[in-house]
């Protein structure tokens, strides 16, 4: 029960996801969704949903095998973290032209 803290993060970090891959980019920073043009905004939300999601399912996943190892759930959540983040960056760069 030590790590209770990454099952709400990683169950409301799956939730945003969902709501972005729905198309609803609101909950993504405006400086970040700035340059996004409307018929790119689905394919946006998808992208950045999808790292959203993958982080989210990571930390519930980890939270789930943490009962059994400590390792296990690092070597989950790590490479889910770097994975899920390369989605994100990829919408980023191809939909908003950049980070910012």
């Amino acid at each position: 029960m030590d790590n209770i803290a990454m099952l709400i993060l990683g169950l409301f970090i799956s939730a945003l996801g969902i709501v972005n891959i729905m198309g609803n980019i609101s909950t993504i920073h405006s400086y970040n969704r700035r340059k996004v043009s409307e018929e790119d905004i689905p394919k946006y939300g998808k992208a950045v949903g999808t790292g959203t999601l993958i982080m989210g399912a990571s930390f519930v996943v980890g939270f789930a095998v943490s009962f059994l190892s400590e390792l296990l759930m690092v070597v989950i959540v790590l490479p889910a973290t770097v994975i899920g983040l390369g989605f994100i960056l990829y919408g980023q760069f191809k939909y908003n032209h950049g980070i910012f």
